[in-house]
């Protein structure tokens, strides 16, 4: 059955469109589709730090209606702490770039010992002809 909200599109779009959808998204077809989380399974009760948050604003006569969407942030267990995630996004290919730099620094030194080069301080006579 075809959603109302997609009726103007064409029956050829929308078979288009659910076949996509069915493979994941990516075209590739040996992936599980991607399945969202239900929102009732974040609840800002369980984040000491949002609950704070709401108690200031309602002190204020205030009230955050999109609060629950950082409760993700404060599960330690599947995200780990800002810390960690942090320093994955900085070191995260730190091993791999650091040996490809000791491998540069190893294949200069071996290039320029079996092929050395005066590096431009050769004997130049530089007396008279100025």
């Amino acid at each position: 059955k075809i959603p109302k909200s997609l009726l103007g599109i064409g029956k050829e779009h929308w078979l288009k469109w659910t076949e996509f959808a069915e493979m994941g998204g990516h075209g590739h077809g040996h992936h599980e589709p991607y399945t969202i989380p239900d929102y009732k399974i974040f609840k800002v009760a369980d984040v000491p730090e949002l609950v704070a948050v709401e108690k200031a604003l309602a002190a204020q006569g205030l009230k955050d209606p999109w609060l629950r969407n950082e409760v993700w942030r404060y599960n330690v267990k599947e995200w780990g702490t800002e810390k960690a995630r942090g320093r994955l996004i900085f070191f995260r290919g730190f091993k791999y770039g650091f040996a490809a730099f000791l491998v540069t620094i190893a294949g200069t030194a071996l290039y320029d010992k079996i092929y050395p080069s005066d590096h431009g301080h050769g004997s130049h006579d530089h007396s008279s002809d100025h």
